[in-house]
């Protein structure tokens, strides 16, 4: 190409651990645990503060989701690509991952119900605790239109949205792999577009204002929109330098236009920058730190909103009946916040990590198996 800052003869650099992604991930977990909370202190943050403390879910979902795709594009899109991991064992893969925190929070959410109702204490918004979303939500399927899935651990409808993207990983995979990397860039953004389109006519809304219980509809795009970036990334070289003040950019424009409004698609075009930037710059001396924070960052985005309400279910109580001052308002909710990743934190190493490392041993055990009953049989006549 004539430019030297972007080439397809460079060799892209790998994607690794300790990281710009690795600190993206994290920096968005934190950014969600402060959305999740900004409407529990004395006063709304997004009243009192800005209100992009209100709409961050939206954008942080977003980066959410297309940094789902990309990531996975780039750690597994090779080997499910020849072959080596099969689509099946790539969705096992990523839903018990997942499934077990999620099913383990949805319960403790239950217990906590429970058990404060057997001591007279009700919910603030007992509407958030129906038993009858409760199903939808534990089986991850609220995302697909069943019927449930409201209150409770809400959040976790990204995930259960991201099971279909998983899903439909190999069979998009397939498809990528035909096209070069402009044209999967040209069909990544126009794919968004048609899909934004298409809600707008028919719904009377944007896609990322799709409902909870249609949630995947939201994700896909998006999702594929992530795979599309990592298929771009690659095979174009981007230069560090160029690479690393398109992310300052981009950054900063993210910011400058959140000051005025949502502004979706410009938005969108900031976010799918900053993670391109992030997953072009090499990493010579990767951090464990940060290794360890993006580690724990699934668990503080499946684990926020149970500390939250469990926190502000005994916090409220507290206020209400000694009357207590603002400072003390905001003392607690700084501790609440606290308590959010102290939390993710101690559930990360001592129970997530332990089940999973049990998880990847029967995986590779099974893996193990299905690879020795395709060995070919060797005959011994002859």
């Amino acid at each position: 190409m004539a430019w030297t800052a972007i080439s397809t003869r460079n060799e892209t650099p790998p994607i690794v651990r300790g990281g710009w992604l690795d600190a993206l991930r994290f920096i968005v977990a934190s950014l969600i645990i402060l959305h999740h909370f900004q409407g529990a202190g004395p006063v709304h943050l997004a009243d009192s503060v800005h209100p992009v403390f209100e709409r961050g879910g939206f954008l942080l979902t977003n980066f959410f989701l297309i940094d789902s795709g990309y990531v996975l594009m780039r750690v597994y899109g090779a080997s499910v690509a020849r072959g080596s991991l099969s689509a099946t064992d790539f969705f096992l893969k990523r839903f018990l991952r997942v499934y077990p925190a999620h099913l383990m929070m949805g319960l403790g959410l239950v217990a906590l119900i429970l058990i404060s109702g057997a001591m007279g204490i009700a919910p603030r918004a007992p509407e958030w605790f129906r038993w009858d979303q409760l199903p939808a939500q534990l089986t991850l399927t609220q995302a697909f239109g069943v019927p449930g899935g409201l209150g409770w651990n809400a959040p976790s409808w990204s995930i259960s949205a991201l099971i279909g993207c998983y899903l439909c990983f190999p069979w998009i995979l397939r498809g990528l792999t035909k096209l070069g990397p402009w044209s999967t860039l040209a069909l990544g953004v126009g794919l968004y577009l048609v899909v934004n389109q298409m809600t707008w006519s028919l719904l009377g809304y944007p896609v990322y204002q799709m409902p909870m219980g249609y949630g995947f509809i939201r994700a896909l795009p998006l999702f594929f929109l992530g795979m599309a970036l990592a298929w771009f990334a690659q095979k174009v070289w981007i230069a560090p330098r160029l690479a690393g003040w398109v992310g300052i950019v981009a950054a900063l424009a993210l910011a400058f236009v959140q000051y005025f409004d949502k502004h979706a698609l410009v938005s969108l075009v900031c976010i799918s920058l900053i993670i391109l930037a992030a997953g072009a710059i090499p990493t010579p001396r990767p951090s464990k730190w940060v290794e360890k924070a993006a580690q724990v960052s699934f668990s503080m985005f499946i684990t926020n909103e149970v500390v939250r309400i469990a926190w502000f279910g005994v916090a409220n109580v507290l206020i209400a009946r000694f009357a207590l001052p603002v400072a003390v308002q905001w003392g607690l909710w700084v501790a609440g916040v606290v308590a959010a990743f102290a939390f993710a934190f101690l559930f990360h190493f001592v129970i997530d990590t332990p089940i999973q490392t049990r998880i990847r041993t029967w995986l590779k055990r099974r893996t193990g198996r299905r690879l020795e009953t395709r060995q070919p049989v060797v005959s011994l006549e002859g």
